[in-house]
């Protein structure tokens, strides 16, 4: 059964999250953040996207985007994902989805909540006890 097109409101930002599968690595050396956002950035310019905050943690990412089209955001993490996983598999010799299913995506409708989740996003390296301070951490915006 195909899955349903997942659909935005343009101008409403979005926080995407994309897990590794079973909690795995998905960032193992440097090259492969710079590649991931390589990809990133072709892919919102591409499809219309205006990034307003991100973090590539070891095993995910979160971003905080607004589409300019109701399809912006499925085909940005499309494009990114059509070219990440084969680069990850390609590299480091394995196979299959290196992503725990689709990504989450939840509309930020207001502005105190779109702040909250800017803040949440820079603060995780924090959280997770790999910087003391966010500025510390390389990859992020």
């Amino acid at each position: 059964m195909p899955r349903k097109p997942r659909f935005y409101l343009p101008g409403i930002p979005v926080h995407i999250v994309q897990r590794g599968h079973s909690r795995q690595p998905v960032f193992f050396e440097n090259d492969d953040y710079h590649t991931y956002l390589h990809w990133l950035s072709e892919a919102a310019e591409r499809y219309g996207c205006a990034i307003h905050a991100y973090v590539l943690m070891t095993n995910h990412i979160h971003l905080l985007v607004t589409p300019e089209g109701k399809q912006s955001v499925s085909l940005m993490m499309q494009y990114i994902d059509r070219r990440y996983v084969p680069y990850i598999n390609q590299s480091y010799g394995t196979t299959g989805s290196i992503w725990e299913g689709r990504y989450k995506a939840g509309m930020t409708h207001d502005e105190e909540y779109l702040l909250t989740c800017m803040r949440y996003i820079e603060l995780n390296p924090v959280r997770a006890n790999m910087v003391k301070n966010p500025f510390a951490y390389r990859w992020s915006s």
